[in-house]
């Protein structure tokens, strides 16, 4: 029996394996696909997903294979800049494709010792107070302490424990893929300016030598389980542009909706959901692999605390009370930029006045910090404005911060330098540093980067130690 087994490879699961093989947890993926896909899909990865990697030494194994773009332009794509001075010092977009950044995340995961299985497809699950059985598709079982589906939107684990997933279907459907194609780039350009305007939903946009990414609205709502045919991108491009741009030679196709669902709970028992098999939502502002990152992160520590016995009484339930409002705040933030990207007479209206709106840098600020989850705040209790909220890169004096979340580890950052872990150095480290660059004169910080407390009273300190970290050793 292993400790955790964790359905799906993206990723999620990928980066959780590798948070839970920072604390020794012993853990089993498995994936259902025998090779990664063959398309290269890009995603962006906003800046609270480029900080969490920087804060586990991630960021300049991905960033190699990235390419950086402006923080701006996000919000229903109106073309707004990002306002200056945000509160990063990873201020900005990271474009890479999926595939390298699941390879990535899944050579560290192993790295660290994560056992992971291709071609396993979960069928079944049950679970009772001593654990999970997971029934494979070909009838094998195998045994954890707990189960972690991150199986995506059409959730096997989500699904078999009959966990409902509440929300609406989706209304329109996009195509979406790489080709070449047979016109001038001049042409292309001098087109999608003309159709852009008033089909926020279309472009071609290069990706190489004679080689575009394309995005056109779909004829209506397919199964996105059967990637569209070239011919049907030649009819829509048609349809919308009043021509097909000679597309030739598709690298990749496929097709995306607005669907928009959240799971009813992230834990029954043993079981959780991380990911897309916790919530979808379209794909505007590009939130979706960022959320299922920031899930990953905020579930390992917890659950590796639950594992090795010294969680409190309710911390792996903290996971879904924080995480559960992020994904409906990003689907209603998503249900938004859809309507703005409507073609109607109102829809377009709105998005005028919105335009004119994120000329003054406080909207263009809320709007951005939304989009990349850089302004979250989780409930650690009455106190100043930071508690609670994720703290940047700073200076200290062993270098930067993030450096010393390498470990996954609470840390103590002490600028009276008078304070103790006491009975909890086994998980939180402690930096004595009067000159770290602070407004306040101490705070704890949980292993996701989050501030827990912030003081200078020991007994006040152990108090919230206990609260996040359990009972002291003795």
């Amino acid at each position: 029996m292993v400790d955790v087994i964790i359905a799906g490879c993206g990723p999620t699961g990928a980066l959780l394996a590798a948070e839970l093989r920072r604390h020794d947890v012993r853990v089993l993926v498995l994936e259902r696909e025998t090779e990664p896909v063959s398309f290269a899909r890009l995603v962006g990865l906003h800046i609270r997903s480029l900080e969490l990697l920087a804060m586990r030494g991630l960021l300049e194994r991905v960033r190699e294979h990235g390419r950086q773009r402006p923080a701006g332009g996000f919000f229903a794509a109106i073309p707004k800049p990002a306002p200056e001075s945000l509160d990063s010092a990873h201020a900005y977009l990271l474009g890479i494709p999926q595939p390298t950044l699941v390879r990535l995340l899944e050579e560290h995961a192993i790295e660290l010792g994560a056992q992971i299985r291709h071609d396993c497809a979960v069928a079944d699950v049950e679970q009772d107070e001593g654990g999970v059985t997971v029934e494979l598709t070909d009838g094998e079982r195998l045994h954890a302490h707990y189960l972690v589906g991150c199986d995506g939107g059409r959730s096997t684990v989500r699904k078999r424990l009959g966990i409902g997933f509440p929300g609406e279907p989706s209304r329109n459907d996009t195509l979406m893929g790489e080709m070449e194609v047979a016109v001038p780039q001049e042409e292309i350009a001098a087109t999608v300016a003309a159709v852009h305007g008033t089909q926020r939903r279309f472009w071609l946009r290069p990706s190489g030598e004679s080689v575009y990414s394309v995005v056109v609205p779909a004829a209506g709502v397919g199964d996105r389980a059967e990637p569209p045919t070239l011919e049907e991108f030649r009819q829509r491009l048609r349809t919308i542009a009043g021509t097909d741009f000679g597309v030739h030679s598709p690298r990749w196709l496929s097709r995306f909706g607005d669907a928009t669902r959240v799971a009813e709970h992230y834990r029954l028992g043993r079981v959780l959901l991380a990911g897309d098999a916790a919530h979808i939502h379209p794909p505007t502002g590009g939130q979706g692999v960022n959320l299922g990152l920031q899930d990953a992160v905020n579930l390992g520590w917890k659950l590796a605390a639950q594992i090795r016995g010294w969680a409190p009484e309710t911390l792996l339930d903290t996971y879904e009370t924080e995480r559960r409002p992020v994904a409906e705040g990003v689907l209603d933030n998503t249900r938004a930029q859809m309507e703005l990207l409507a073609e109607e007479p109102g829809p377009r209206a709105v998005r005028r006045l919105l335009t004119e709106l994120m000329d003054f840098e406080e909207v263009n600020r809320y709007l951005i910090e939304k989009i990349t989850a850089i302004d979250i705040r989780y409930d650690c209790g009455e106190g100043p404005e930071l508690l609670g909220r994720r703290l940047r890169d700073i200076e200290v004096r062993e270098g930067r911060l993030f450096q010393l979340l390498h470990r996954g580890r609470g840390l103590l950052l002490d600028r009276t330098e008078r304070l103790s872990t006491g009975g909890w150095a086994d998980r939180v480290d402690h930096l004595a540093d009067s000159a770290a660059a602070l407004e306040v004169p101490c705070l704890l910080l949980r292993p996701d980067g989050h501030v827990a407390w912030i003081g200078e009273d020991q007994r006040d300190l152990d108090e919230h130690l206990s609260r996040w970290f359990g009972e002291p050793a003795p």
